[in-house]
């Protein structure tokens, strides 16, 4: 596309040569001049200045940074997401069912859906409108599937299951497994089946080998507009808000509730049975172990720093109950004095 049409398509101004043709989008430091980068953070200034792009994603107020033509718009970083859509390209499905895909005789496929090789559609599944399934993909009984949906190759829907309109699943997901709900007894653990499902609202992306398991009882039930890196794992019962996003390798156990526009940074640990309110961050990494009332960014742990100076500050966080005592019991005696 040429700078021109690239504008009319973001709503930028062009600076510099309208016709000029752009054949990709790569970052300030490796994009050659046929190709279209972006400037956001001052950090990258240098990078700017000494990039070899045919044309950049700027501000007004960096336009003089730039040693190329420019593309001026206010949100040069939601603009270049914008145009990931335009140049992405990735390998078509196909046309319709393949030859070799299983789809229950009672399956309703509506308009246009495409199902790929070795997929296996069962009994009373809905399709909707547009949607893509790909290779090896298995949607078990009783899901419904809204439109323009697209799910990677072997993901799994285990029964009933539900998605909204424009549901991306990677590779990998297994969506409405059991949840781990077990019972002790004299004689061992007693299994409790897993009698819920779950319910994905429209707009939602989930990464490669992500799992949610069914609700015990009620559904699981994922909000509207949230996006799940991979390798989370969210248990039965859990509720996430709209518009919340969970970086990779996020644990979230039972019955926990987590609120909209919610940010949690990869490797956190959120117990069961709480509930997040709107709004809040928690760092990498943390342990989340109650209910977070307000909205406020949370951590916990250590900052990384020498073992040697680790392992003593370790130790004396383990005397720290007994220093607390001895100063409670230092100051009482001063008090009395």
């Amino acid at each position: 596309m040429t700078l021109a049409e690239i504008a009319e398509k973001i709503g930028a101004r062009v600076h510099g040569n309208p016709s000029k043709v752009i054949e990709g989008l790569a970052t300030l430091g490796s994009a050659n001049p046929h190709q279209l980068s972006f400037f956001v953070n001052p950090r990258y200034l240098t990078a700017l200045k000494a990039t070899s792009a045919g044309a950049v994603l700027v501000k007004a107020e960096h336009l003089s940074d730039a040693p190329c033509d420019a593309l001026v718009c206010d949100n040069p970083y939601m603009a270049f997401a914008e145009l990931t859509a335009l140049f992405v390209d990735v390998p078509e499905v196909g046309d319709g069912v393949h030859p070799s895909a299983v789809v229950d005789g009672s399956a309703v496929l509506e308009g246009d859906v495409t199902i790929g090789p070795r997929a296996v559609i069962g009994a009373n599944v809905v399709i909707g409108k547009g949607t893509v399934i790909h290779p090896g993909v298995v949607v078990e009984a009783n899901c419904q599937l809204g439109s323009e949906c697209i799910l990677y190759a072997n993901v799994t829907l285990y029964h009933g299951v539900t998605l909204g309109d424009r549901v991306t699943l990677h590779s990998g997901c297994v969506i409405g497994a059991d949840g781990f709900g077990f019972a002790p007894s004299a004689h061992g653990w007693v299994k409790i089946h897993q009698l819920g499902g779950v319910f994905i609202d429209d707009d939602v992306e989930i990464g490669a080998n992500t799992t949610v398991d069914r609700g015990a009882l009620d559904d699981t039930r994922i909000g509207r507009g949230v996006i799940i890196d991979n390798q989370v794992q969210i248990a039965h019962n859990v509720v996430i808000g709209e518009g919340t996003a969970i970086a990779g390798c996020t644990g979230i156990a039972g019955s926990t509730t987590i609120g909209k526009g919610c940010t949690i940074a990869g490797g956190a640990a959120i117990a069961g049975h709480l509930t997040i309110a709107d709004g809040v961050h928690i760092t990498a990494t943390t342990l989340v172990s109650k209910s977070l009332t307000e909205k406020n960014s949370y951590s916990s742990g250590t900052p990384l720093e020498k073992t040697f100076k680790w392992k003593k500050n370790a130790a004396r966080f383990n005397q720290l109950d007994e220093t607390v005592r001895r100063l409670k019991a230092l100051e009482k005696k001063l008090n009395a004095k």
